[in-house]
């Protein structure tokens, strides 16, 4: 019988090989991720987890960004459409900054969505929708402002990124009341 491997384990392991093999020894902490079609970066310590995007339970008189409920490992996780939350209260037009597009409970968005699982050091269950993961990246040699309170920083190429604050985001009003 093969030995048993748990996934947090294994992710973890591949994390520390590919930023130990790639940057000879340097720590690379940060997910690039692609949200409301703007570039992201998200600490590797606020990630429990990155998967496909699971059939959705719904959840009744929920507001729009809140897509439903899934199943991971046995424990149920409230998903956010990063992208429709970040645009909620704006002026948007059909469709503008929605991850997916939803109907019948489930979402039908495209292959490259990934569920983003909010680390379980925030005991939290919490998953957050991204449009793509980009890659590990290294920020710490990128020019870096803050914009409106937000970081911001611009990497080797020119693009921008901007800093996703799970903390803050776990904390704020809005996003712990999700009933329409």
């Amino acid at each position: 019988m093969s030995k048993r491997i748990n996934l947090r384990e294994f992710q973890q392991d591949l994390i520390d090989r590919m930023q130990a093999e790639g940057r000879g020894g340097e720590q690379i902490s940060t997910l690039g991720v692609r949200i409301a079609e703007q570039n992201w970066l998200v600490d590797m310590r606020d990630i429990g987890g990155v998967l496909p995007l699971p059939p959705l339970a719904p959840v009744p008189l929920a507001k729009p960004w809140f897509l439903g409920m899934i199943n991971v490992r046995g424990a149920l996780y409230g998903v956010t459409d990063l992208a429709a939350y970040l645009h909620a209260g704006k002026a948007a037009s059909a469709g503008l900054g929605q991850a997916v597009a939803t109907g019948s409970g489930q979402a039908s968005g495209a292959a490259a969505n990934r569920i983003l699982l909010v680390a379980d050091r925030y005991a939290f269950n919490a998953a957050l929708l991204v449009e793509r993961v980009s890659g590990l990246r290294n920020a710490r040699n990128w020019t870096q402002n803050e914009v409106d309170g937000q970081i911001q920083y611009r990497d080797e190429q020119g693009n921008s990124w901007h800093k996703l604050d799970i903390a803050g985001l776990l904390m704020q009003p809005d996003f712990l009341h999700i009933s329409a």
